[in-house]
């Protein structure tokens, strides 16, 4: 069953396939990390094309279950490895993630799910998102996750949070 909410003008999709998120909202602002699920079935992508943002750099503290691909030049950083690809030209706005049984890196522990960071700019703003990577089993839930530019309205912003 698919739901399109009207938020600024703008529909926002939340059904089997997209999963929407604002930019605040991905970048830890509301006071929730944002998680994204990733399964054996399928990629799971992380779209910044609807905020209109340049992926610049990605880091993955454990690669040994997820490989991550993209839609044009990229900068990544493993661990506390060194980094691949050409941070000074990258161009991606998609990234996908995708599943793969655990493979053995000495000295990385066993863990349940890893952080992914990821830096984007967009006009003159740089923005530092950081997502927890779940893992699913089954079937998967969606494929992509969509990160939208944040609403005009202060009093109507997701992540603006009440006085404590």
């Amino acid at each position: 069953m698919a739901a399109i909410v009207l938020v600024g003008g703008r529909a926002v999709a939340e059904n089997a396939v997209l999963r929407s998120i604002f930019s605040c909202q991905a970048q830890g602002l509301s006071g929730v990390v944002p998680t994204i699920k990733i399964w054996y079935q399928q990629g799971t992508n992380l779209s910044f094309i609807p905020a209109g943002e340049k992926i610049r750099k990605v880091w993955l503290n454990d690669p040994s279950q997820v490989t991550i691909d993209f839609d044009g030049p990229m900068c990544m950083q493993f661990g506390q490895g060194a980094g691949t690809g050409d941070c000074q030209n990258s161009s991606a706005n998609v990234m996908q993630l995708r599943r793969i049984k655990k493979l053995a890196i000495p000295g990385l522990p066993y863990t349940d799910n890893t952080l992914l960071t990821v830096i984007t700019e967009g006009g003159q703003n740089t923005k530092l998102y950081t997502f927890r990577i779940l893992y699913g089993d089954g079937s998967p839930e969606y494929h992509t996750l969509a990160v939208f530019p944040d609403t005009d309205s202060s009093s109507t912003s997701p992540c603006v949070r009440p006085p404590q």
